[in-house]
């Protein structure tokens, strides 16, 4: 009985593995087979043969300029993001009066389109990388301030009455009890902004920039360059997803503990 069940087992372990793929793979030919059946214009709907024969015609050497800018500004916009919220969100965990103050100030600022004050912040502070910075950290830094307190807010109670009780300093309590209890949440946070990020700096390329994927895709569109501007979509969201896997391998490099646990 068990010999006959193994393989099932193992199929159905192989299947659950590779269905996603198998479902990417699936959508893609389908795709092209309608493109094809239908013969859809590729100034409406590129084929993916016409998207991939138009991502290798674009020299290399332009892809990582492109590559570089927009990575350059949604990283230093997530870094920006960090160094903002998680002091943020300490301090409003440990003020009320703070947390009574600060987030209706922070749900208006998440709630105000960045797309329309993208336009405001490139007069401000000029066309270079601080504006992109900045429109990329608003768009990026509230889910980590919502995850991050959340996070700490959650922490047992008896461990906390414990640190009080030991007569622990306030920022052993913070340090030593609250944040790794919020690790992750704050991880959760990490992984939606990490993506953000790369919307935020392709929100700034589309307002001001002389370069980027985000301004590549534009000037394709612009050209009415369909395929072209359909491959640096793509190219766009390899780098987003690898961004976020990046992510949750940082995790499990530094805070393995830190995992969901895998259902056996």
């Amino acid at each position: 009985m068990n010999q006959t069940s193994q393989p099932k087992r193992w199929l159905a372990q192989q299947a659950n593995r590779f269905a996603p793929v198998l479902f990417f793979i699936g959508l893609v030919l389908l795709w092209e087979l309608v493109c094809r059946i239908a013969k859809v214009p590729n100034y409406i709907l590129p084929s993916p043969s016409a998207i991939i024969a138009a991502f290798f015609n674009v020299d290399f050497s332009r892809w990582m300029i492109h590559l570089w800018a927009t990575l350059r500004v949604a990283l230093m916009g997530f870094v920006l993001s960090i160094l903002i919220a998680i002091p943020l969100s300490i301090g409003m965990m440990r003020s009320q009066l703070m947390n009574r103050i600060l987030y209706p100030a922070l749900i208006v600022i998440q709630s105000t389109p960045v797309v329309a004050v993208a336009p405001l912040i490139i007069v401000l502070l000029g066309t270079e990388d601080p504006s992109r910075v900045l429109i990329t950290c608003l768009i990026t830094f509230f889910p980590l301030v919502v995850s991050t307190t959340t996070g700490m807010l959650e922490t047992p109670p008896e461990m906390i009455e414990l640190s009080q009780s030991l007569r622990a300093p306030r920022y052993r309590e913070t340090w030593q009890i609250r944040i790794p209890y919020a690790i992750p949440h704050i991880f959760s946070g990490l992984r939606v902004s990490i993506t953000l990020a790369i919307i935020g700096a392709v929100v700034a390329e589309f307002v001001a920039a002389e370069e980027g994927l985000g301004y590549f895709i534009q000037f394709s569109t612009s050209f009415f360059k369909i395929p072209q501007a359909f491959a640096g979509l793509i190219f766009l969201s390899i780098i987003s997803l690898l961004l976020f896997k990046s992510v949750q391998w940082i995790q499990a490099w530094l805070f393995p503990w830190s995992l969901p646990k895998k259902r056996t």
